[in-house]
């Protein structure tokens, strides 16, 4: 009996001890990331019987138990994936909203800057450093362009390292999941018990993998898990791990996609199956936001230039020449599929800038028919050479085969490429083409007051000026001079005329209509004394500001389609804007459904030190109790021993 006593005794020192040993390890990893606590499962051992009933043996440890729940584990990777693909895009969205509105450097005020240099023109279009004023606001707006659209190109680079870093992670949590796998299906056939610190390890790799990618984790029989990502593509299936890779787009060499190694070459993953975590929020960002503002800024560039440019070729410039092309942007880009085996070649031009759209379109050739799609989901249309789409005129030539396609973009990189065509300020044409006022007047650059003549006419009468006149304003006479000898002059206020004679000065009145040998013209303002106007002859339209009023008017006009160059300018950033706000309060509803799901299941599985403190004194003293116990056993024993002697 002394013996059975100190078997029960020996069993419940034991038991005591994992207790304690159990107790200090959740105390030592109460800090540990991924750490989950753990317990002791403790049952009473088998009882034998005596003849007069079964009498216990003491206890037994059936094992040591992770407390975990898988349904909350699930809820927090699901949770994590979700606020790690709202930050990361966020944060990429932030610098194109930073860089869009900024009130300094953005695009808005140097269209501001170049139409009001184009309207200043217009009011002494004759003048050198007025043109010069004018080219200098276009090199300007050019500027902006360029600067907006490197800065883009930036980002987007920067996306594209992301991305292989991203890739790169995920590759090695893979792996190491995998490793994991092949350790825990080892230790828990061999023991036939669960090894707790390697689920603990596995849980929080999966838990990092969520943080790059939404990952699905399907259990197996033998204690492994299967990885799978996106629109269930394998990651990790048992020791085994499909590799991710970068590849460039076969359709656009200007693009990385996400895709997976094979023996037989690089299979690219669709890019809207890779949803959540960083990886995800950074394809989410490139597609429906760095993307959609390269285009819609190129669009811009392409209208501006595309219009303006049909305006200014109107017009004749100081040298009496046609007007050219006031600003030049790349052509389109037709890529032709890699794996083409016809020799067509595809070209376009811009034939209505007002009804581009701003979207990519493949042109595919079924061994029939061409048929061009507006991507992503536009509907097929078939077209031949020579057709017009959205503003585009096809030119389709060589032979197709069956299969080959051809991804056409928007004029690439045009706002990259946008720079101002002309280089000498007389080239401007700013004067009508036809007919052209044969008479030029304007304010010497020397004047001090504010009179201005404006308004010139000529009618059947008139015979060119042999030579300029000089018109000369006396402010103590309030009279003008220089008028030709021998030629009245007619001053007409208010509808009513009066005649002056030949070499006589003339009454200044502001807003009075001046007029001598066929030739009227308007003076308003109040001019200082000593003031000077010229008037001459206008052969080559020197004078004639038409064509810059219009060329000034399209600031005003719908030359987007249903909307003004500012507009479209505006609808951009409000658009970014939108996004980015919207995106910042997702962000924070993430952030706290992740929270929540935390606490949940930290309240299930994390270490609570006060309950550890007590477990502590409960298993000292059942660990004292035992040492009781197998004290009286031995007590008992000296006796039976003593009673024999």
């Amino acid at each position: 009996m002394a013996s059975s006593i100190l078997s029960i005794g020996q069993s419940a020192l034991a038991a005591a001890q994992v207790g304690l040993n159990t107790t200090g390890h959740n105390i030592a990893n109460a800090a540990t990331p991924g750490f989950s606590r753990q317990v002791v499962v403790q049952g009473a051992a088998l009882s034998q019987s005596y003849g007069y009933g079964f009498m216990g043996q003491g206890t037994e440890i059936s094992t040591v138990k992770r407390i975990y729940s898988d349904f909350l584990g699930a809820q927090v990777n699901t949770a994590q994936s979700a606020k790690s693909a709202l930050d990361t895009y966020h944060t990429e969205i932030k610098q194109i909203d930073n860089m869009l509105a900024d009130p300094a450097s953005g695009l808005s005020p140097a269209l501001q800057r170049f139409f009001s240099g184009m309207q200043e023109m217009a009011s002494n279009p004759s003048s050198i450093p007025s043109r010069q004023a004018t080219l200098s606001s276009a090199e300007s707006l050019a500027s902006s362009f360029q600067s907006m659209a490197g800065r883009l190109q930036e980002i987007e680079q920067g996306v594209n390292s992301q991305v292989k870093a991203s890739v790169n992670v995920i590759n090695t949590y893979a792996q190491q999941i995998a490793k994991l796998n092949d350790s825990i299906s080892l230790a828990q056939g061999a023991a036939g018990k669960p090894p707790n610190d390697l689920l603990d390890q596995r849980d929080q790799l999966i838990l990092d993998l969520n943080k790059e990618i939404k990952a699905t984790v399907v259990k197996q029989g033998d204690g492994s898990y299967n990885i799978f990502i996106g629109n269930g593509q394998p990651l990790v299936v048992g020791v085994k791990t499909f590799a991710l890779t970068t590849a460039i787009s076969p359709s656009n060499t200007e693009r990385l996609e996400v895709a997976y190694q094979t023996a037989s070459g690089n299979v690219i993953v669709r890019e809207d199956s890779l949803a959540g975590g960083k990886l995800g929020g950074l394809l989410e960002f490139r597609s429906k936001t760095l993307e959609p503002a390269q285009k819609s800024l190129d669009d811009l560039a392409i209208g501006l230039a595309t219009t303006l440019n049909a305006q200014h070729r109107q017009g004749r410039d100081l040298n009496d020449n046609m007007g050219g092309d006031f600003f030049s942007i790349p052509a389109h880009t037709v890529n032709a599929n890699s794996a083409n085996t016809g020799n067509a070649t595809v070209g376009t031009r811009i034939s209505n800038a007002s009804a581009l759209t701003g979207s990519d379109y493949l042109l595919a050739f079924d061994g029939t028919d061409y048929t061009l799609t507006r991507q992503p989901n536009g509907s097929a249309t078939t077209v031949v050479d020579g057709d017009t789409v959205d503003g585009m005129t096809l030119s389709l030539t060589g032979t197709p085969a069956a299969g080959d396609s051809f991804l056409i973009r928007p004029p690439a990189n045009a706002a990259a490429g946008f720079a101002v065509a002309i280089g000498d300020p007389r080239q401007i044409a700013a004067a009508a083409a036809l007919p052209v006022t044969p008479v030029a007047t304007w304010g010497t650059s020397t004047n001090t007051g504010t009179g201005a003549i404006t308004v010139v006419t000529v009618d059947s009468t008139y015979a060119p000026l042999s030579a300029p006149l000089t018109l000369a304003y006396n402010g103590g006479t309030n009279e003008l001079s220089g008028f030709p000898a021998g030629q009245d002059v007619t001053v007409t206020i208010g509808g009513a005329p009066t005649t002056y004679a030949a070499g006589t000065p003339v009454p200044y009145t502001d807003g009075a209509t001046i007029s001598f040998g066929g030739i009227s013209f308007v003076l308003s303002g109040t001019p200082a004394d000593g003031d000077t106007f010229s008037v001459a002859s206008n052969p080559t339209g020197v004078g004639d500001n038409r064509n810059a009023l219009l060329l000034a008017g399209l600031q005003t006009a719908n030359a987007m389609g249903d909307t003004t160059y500012q507009g479209a300018y505006s609808q951009l950033v409000s658009e970014i804007g939108n996004k980015s706000r919207e995106l910042d309060v997702t962000s924070s509803a993430a952030g706290s459904l992740l929270s929540e799901a935390t606490v949940s299941l930290q309240n299930e599985s994390g270490v609570n030190l006060d309950e550890e403190a007590s477990n502590l004194l409960r298993y000292q003293q059942a660990y004292q109790a035992a040492g009781k116990v197998m004290q009286i056993a031995s007590q008992m024993f000296d006796v039976l021993l003593s009673l024999g002697r």
